[in-house]
């Protein structure tokens, strides 16, 4: 026996669900990756050389503290005289240059004064300060002897735990601290003559606190480290002082200032060393951060197991689903032939609301759609046939034979020309105007024009009738002119002025009719009159009328002449016609229609 359709959909769907999703995992893994690595290691390069020039600043900062002797002219004459010049005058002008400049900063933690004058040496720890003393041998200090030798204003020592300068303060073995120290030289300018040396030790607390804010804590490994490779401040502490003999410090030297960063895998780390490179006054100075592939690639990761975890869902779920749909595959097959069969007897009513999203249910929705047309386009016809009867039953109902009558208004209208009554036969002429346009039952549809002209008839009655007391105005864009529309849409309208809006008024009427074609194609009727209007209850109820939305009576009573001239564009114009009604009472009543400039139905 073979497979049933039941177990060859279910392998099928496996194998099209689990290939794919798998193949799409381990692309989308692949790129992720490559893509967190680049984006990751490109905001690292921009993190590192931000630090830098924050690292840069701050050591700038504090070498530059010295130039603030040069601004105050009795302590560089104090160390221009020698402090024996005038011994009490003189050492408290360095006492107060030492405790002044010590308390600028409170990461310092030691400062040692040498003037050469007198070979004079003081020191301020933790702001006490000690006495004079002699510095017969400075030059045995290595970095004041390297100041000596060379042309530089300022060395830096690299972190090493505090000492004594001189033997002059007392530091206990419990407070000695790592501390990285500026050894200046002082010097009387503009000449190069040297005046002394002042050394400045701080500790690592405000360096920290900006390179803290470079690394995660933890994750990443952070070094800065000086020409020599002494580590100047590094996230693990116990390297800090130390020199980095590395492997891969070395590549890091080596490397081209284009190439700021290198992958590196060896016993003790895997993972992207972003570099920078120190610019003068630090040259050869480097800062280095060390990110591991585990936190480069842990989002891809993290995505990638949320990836494999959908998939395992989606694989029970696709399992599930293939069962349901191997019994209820039929059903909407079934329906849909059901309701053939009663569209077959002429019932074009559906019995089902969907048969799903899927192709039945498009295939379902496309045939709901087809019956609702087609009993649309039944309904649409038989409502326009019911129209165009009723018309023609009062036609016949007047008893009156066309031709007889417009026999007989000419016949009249000569007599009246006959008697010089040219007002009569102009009025005859309207009248037999409105009579023909009127009864020619071969045309539903007319052109603008053709309406236009039956309503001015109609209104040079109704100005003949009211004289003085009624004007009106009409106003119609020239592309109006071949526009189609239904017959009989704006006489009736007009008359409804005439009927509620001037109905027991005293003053003079007026009706305004304007139409254009607006920038979006479409068709604007608007006819206003300066009649009685309505309230806003009876403007809301004529509104709930045009909607249906009103009662059978009320809709009768308020507006069933518009009804009927509403119904009668949205059968033309396949529900497309709009009717905005707006009043004011006492001071006007406008109707404005709006229909396409294209009539669907043929004429």
């Amino acid at each position: 026996m073979g497979w049933s359709i039941r177990k060859k959909l279910i392998i099928f769907l496996m194998i099209v669900t689990v290939l794919p999703f798998g193949a799409s995992i381990a692309i989308t893994y692949y790129h992720t990756k490559e893509s967190l690595k680049d984006r990751f290691v490109s905001t690292n390069h921009d993190v590192i050389e931000n630090g830098k020039k924050d690292i840069a600043t701050y050591m700038q900062d504090v070498a530059h503290m010295t130039t603030r002797l040069y601004g105050y002219t009795p302590f560089l004459n104090v160390l221009r005289d020698g402090v024996s010049s005038d011994l009490r005058q003189n050492q408290e002008e360095v006492n107060r240059i030492l405790m002044y400049l010590f308390h600028t900063r409170p990461e310092i933690e030691q400062m040692h004064l040498y003037i050469h004058k007198g070979k004079d040496s003081y020191t301020i720890y933790h702001s006490r300060l000690s006495g004079r003393g002699k510095y017969e041998e400075v030059y045995k200090h290595p970095y004041y002897f390297q100041l000596g030798q060379s042309n530089y204003f300022t060395v830096i020592e690299p972190p090493h735990r505090t000492y004594s300068y001189n033997n002059l303060s007392v530091i206990p073995e419990s407070e000695k601290r790592q501390v990285l120290s500026f050894h200046n030289m002082i010097k009387d300018v503009p000449s190069d003559k040297s005046l002394g040396f002042l050394s400045i030790d701080i500790n690592l607390s405000s360096l920290g606190a900006i390179a803290d804010r470079l690394y995660t804590k933890g994750a990443e490994d952070f070094y800065v480290m000086n020409e020599n490779g002494i580590v100047v401040y590094s996230s693990e502490q116990t390297l800090i002082g130390t020199e980095n003999k590395e492997e891969w410090f070395e590549y890091v030297k080596e490397s081209p200032l284009s190439n700021r960063d290198l992958e590196w895998k060896d016993d003790h780390f895997s993972g992207v060393i972003v570099h920078e490179k120190f610019s003068a006054p630090f040259k050869d100075w480097y800062i280095v951060k060390r990110i591991p592939y585990d936190l480069l690639y842990k989002s891809a990761r993290e995505t990638a197991f949320i990836n494999i975890l959908i998939g395992m869902i989606t694989l029970v779920i696709v399992v599930l689903a293939t069962m349901v749909v191997s019994f209820k595959f039929t059903s909407p097959i079934k329906v849909l032939i059901a309701n053939m069969k009663r569209v077959e007897k002429g019932e074009f009513e559906v019995e089902f609301d969907s048969l799903g999203n899927d192709e039945f249910g498009m295939l379902g929705r496309h045939f709901k759609s087809m019956v609702t047309k087609i009993n649309d386009l039944i309904q649409r016809e038989y409502r326009l046939e019911i129209e165009n009867k009723s018309t023609q039953l009062r036609v016949l109902q007047s008893q009156i034979n066309p031709h007889f009558l417009y026999n007989a208004l000419q016949s009249i209208g000569t007599l009246a020309l006959k008697h010089k009554a040219v007002p009569v036969y102009s009025l005859l002429t309207s009248l037999s105007n409105i009579m023909r346009y009127s009864m020619n039952m071969k045309e539903d549809v007319v052109s603008f024009v053709q309406e236009v002209q039956h309503v001015k008839s109609y209104l040079s009655l109704q100005k003949q009738r009211f004289g003085e007391r009624f004007e009106y105005e009409l106003k119609v864009q020239e592309q109006m002119n071949s526009v189609l529309l239904p017959k009989m849409i704006l006489q009736p309208i007009v008359e409804n002025c005439f009927k509620y809006g001037f109905d027991q008024k005293v003053e003079k009427g007026f009706i305004y009719i304007r139409a254009f074609i607006n920038e979006c194609g479409t068709v604007c009727i608007e006819v206003q009159d300066n009649g009685k209007g309505v309230n806003e209850e009876q403007l809301q109820r004529i509104r709930k009328a045009l909607e249906g939305t009103a009662p059978a009576d009320i809709a009768k009573r308020e507006a069933i002449g518009l009804k009927n001239i509403y119904d009668r564009l949205n059968i033309y114009y396949s529900d497309q016609a709009k009717m905005v009604i707006t009043s004011r009472e006492n001071e006007h009543f406008t109707i404005t229609i709006e229909i396409p400039a294209v009539i669907r139905k043929e004429v």
